[in-house]
């Protein structure tokens, strides 16, 4: 049999080197995702954790200017104050079940004059939740309780406010655009009383499911199996062909030889 001295190769050496490129890739986008999975089921746990423990004023949890420690994120706080609804700022691009939307979030001065921004619901809308809708729906007005599940800002370019209206909150850039101090970070509305005139959709709590995860790593490792599987089994073919081409021919020689005339006896001339 041929050896796999043609494996040494220019043409075979880039295949190579592109299959190892290949798997790797497929390993690490694998363990990535498993990475994914790891980090999915700790802020699982912390949220289940949270979701057990008894409500605590929003300054045990919350401080001006601050940022929200990842062990707080869903814990539930309360707070008291008065809702400050010309400051009242729109989430953007909140879509639910493929119905456009936007997050309502209104500040609440509280006693302390620190404002919590409370993220009261979503507002389906016309316009794909890109403008600001005209009927959002008011708060309670006067002195109000409220509890809610703590969140952490976001960041980047989707916060920027604009016109009072956001891609995503960030209690830093907010409170300059109302020019307010405010807590870091903001809560998601679980209650409030009194309860306003029309209320607004809930917010939605995260599922607390692995996700998908797994299967995705499990995808990515078998591509990156595959593509050495392949690479050697082509390298194998490759070896094997010089005498299947031989054999092959053989076998086709065989099938074009032409077959020998029977004699004919039945013309024959008998001389006695």
């Amino acid at each position: 049999m041929r050896s796999f001295r043609f494996m040494l190769s220019r043409r075979w050496l880039l295949f190579a080197l592109a299959v190892v490129v290949l798997a790797a890739g497929s390993w690490w986008l694998g363990q990535w995702q498993f990475d994914r999975l790891e980090q999915r089921k700790a802020d699982n746990a912390v949220v289940r954790a949270n979701e057990e423990q008894a409500p605590v004023p929003v300054e045990q949890v919350l401080s001006p200017g601050g940022d929200v420690d990842e062990d707080d994120e869903w814990r539930v706080v309360t707070a008291t104050g008065t809702y400050s609804p010309e400051d009242t700022v729109i989430v953007r691009y909140r879509t639910r079940e493929g119905a456009s939307g936007v997050d309502v979030v209104v500040p609440l001065v509280t006693g302390s004059g620190t404002t919590l921004l409370v993220d009261r619901g979503w507002l389906a809308t016309r316009a794909a939740g890109t403008t600001r809708p005209d009927d959002v729906p008011e708060p309670p007005a006067g002195e109000v309780e409220i509890s809610g599940w703590v969140r952490a800002d976001g960041s980047g370019d989707s916060t920027t406010v604009s016109d009072l209206s956001t891609r995503a909150v960030s209690s830093e850039r907010i409170g300059e655009a109302i020019d307010r101090e405010v807590y870091g970070g903001f809560v998601d509305l679980r209650s409030e009383d009194p309860e306003p005139a029309t209320a607004l959709e809930p917010v939605e709590l995260p599922e607390l499911d692995n996700g998908p995860h797994f299967f995705y790593g499990l995808q990515w490792w078998f591509f990156g199996l595959l593509a050495v599987g392949g690479f050697l089994y082509l390298a194998w073919d490759e070896r094997r062909g010089p005498r299947r081409r031989r054999t092959s021919s053989r076998e086709d020689a065989d099938d074009e030889t032409p077959a020998q005339p029977r004699a004919d006896t039945s013309s024959t001339n008998w001389v006695r």
